[in-house]
């Protein structure tokens, strides 16, 4: 071990171990509790750049949005929402899976159509894209 780092935990005693301890504990509460975003409340789909539709996330539905490749389809289930099909060459978009949260964003470039959820406190501030 080397003799500086040795030095240093000799100076340290139990209680110093129980703060480092607790102190970790709080650490790792907190940022359980404290960070993730909020519930969204709905769903708003891009096409082109501008908004097409804004869909609230109380009932299931479907909806078709078209764009220069062909037609994108929308699911959205109470609380969360998906891109169920893309005629975009990659699937990105659609392999992004179910969002949940809000501020998260589900973007079809070939095709310029974007998901993006919104409502309750987003995990970031802003997104560009």
């Amino acid at each position: 071990m080397n003799p500086r780092l040795a030095d240093w935990l000799a100076l340290l005693r139990p209680g110093d171990f129980a703060t480092l301890a607790g102190a970790l504990a709080v650490c790792v509460v907190s940022a359980l509790l404290l960070w993730r975003g909020g519930a969204p409340d709905k769903a708003i789909v891009r096409a082109g750049g501008t908004v097409f539709a804004e869909l609230s996330l109380a009932q299931p539905q479907r909806i078709d949005v078209p764009g220069p490749l062909g037609i994108t389809r929308i699911e959205v289930e109470p609380g969360r929402a998906r891109v169920l099909s893309d005629p975009g060459p990659r699937q990105y978009c659609v392999r992004q899976g179910w969002l949940s949260r809000a501020g998260a964003v589900a973007i079809c470039a070939p095709n310029e159509v974007s998901l993006s959820l919104s409502g309750g406190a987003a995990d970031y501030d802003t997104l560009n894209y």
